[in-house]
């Protein structure tokens, strides 16, 4: 990226937000602070009414805003994209509310870029498996969003998943995320003085009470890594021959897949697990086409495993 195009996407992320910290842009841009510094000055010279205050970061004194931004192709792409993901994994309420802001974007694209997204329309698909099927169910997401903002107290009939019983909690809520196909929130339920995890599919009916919590629980962010660190997980890192990969692309991420670094013909892989013995029985699966590098005793589980079924199989010992 040139210094112009920078210095131009540096006053627009200034816009984005209330205070941007002179760290996060030079982590965006991958510059050093003291060109933070030079770029910033030069919108300042530009007549760009900037405010910095050391050790807080930058703002742009309200009231200001820029004329109409343009937007690349590909970043009119990647809207579109989004457009499918959202319609597809979130609630009606959520797809409709993007959908609008969708017309607005391509309100302002020039005549070009309508037309190309246009062709790409039907080029996009976002296909739902089978456990995904509920997720358009409801139309809690947005309430939910709106009740975390404005600390709002919920009043939900719920229906447990591990006693199949039905019952009505007063909740004060603090973020939802969504994993392994389904949209979850994370929130203090009042009747169990804890927090605990609601998936959204299994909420019948939502009520947002004439009642306001304070500001004390954690972020989400600091939530899961704190739940994280109580559940005590296991780092795990193993290797794979490419060619296993296609079998368990999927299986991974429900193993507390982390990253991955390839290494010539095989890939290293971490996961952050909460079960060694589950993950040793999900190895054996293709253990013949991988090697366990850490922890130790997940290797000695493996072996054992491993032993006792040949053991069953044959008379001859590892």
């Amino acid at each position: 990226m040139n210094r112009i195009d920078r210095i131009s996407a540096i006053l627009i992320q200034l816009q984005s937000r209330r205070v941007v910290k002179a760290s996060d842009i030079a982590a965006r841009f991958d510059i050093s602070l003291r060109t933070v510094y030079r770029d910033v000055k030069t919108l300042e010279e530009a007549g760009i009414p900037i405010i910095g205050e050391a050790g807080v970061g930058y703002s742009i004194m309200d009231g200001y805003r820029l004329p109409p931004i343009m937007f690349t192709r590909e970043e009119a792409t990647a809207f579109l994209t989004a457009e499918k993901f959202v319609e597809k994994l979130t609630d009606e309420s959520t797809a409709a509310q993007h959908k609008s802001a969708m017309y607005k974007i391509r309100a302002i694209l020039k005549t070009a870029e309508k037309d190309m997204l246009e062709s790409m329309d039907h080029n996009i698909q976002v296909l739902k498996s089978r456990p995904q099927s509920a997720i358009n169910n409801n139309d809690h997401i947005q309430a939910i969003l709106n009740c975390i903002s404005h600390k709002t107290v919920i009043c939900i009939d719920y229906l447990a998943g591990y006693t199949q019983q039905q019952t009505k909690r007063e909740i004060e809520p603090v973020g939802i995320f969504y994993l392994d196909s389904f949209w979850h929130l994370i929130a203090y339920c009042r009747m169990r003085a804890d927090y605990r995890d609601f998936r959204t599919d299994r909420i019948s009916s939502l009520t947002e009470l004439d009642k306001k919590f304070e500001g004390k629980h954690p972020t989400l962010k600091a939530y899961i890594a704190q739940t994280a660190h109580e559940k005590k997980l296991e780092t795990v890192v193993m290797k794979v021959n490419n060619r296993v990969l296609p079998y368990i692309a999927e299986q991974r991420y429900y193993h507390g897949f982390v990253s991955e670094k390839k290494i010539r013909d095989q890939v290293e892989m971490t996961f952050l697990t909460t079960s060694i013995e589950g993950f040793a029985r999900w190895f054996i699966m293709f253990g013949d086409e991988g090697e366990i590098v850490s922890p130790p005793e997940l290797k000695e589980r493996v072996r054992i495993i491993a032993q006792g079924i040949l053991d069953k199989t044959t008379n001859i010992s590892l």
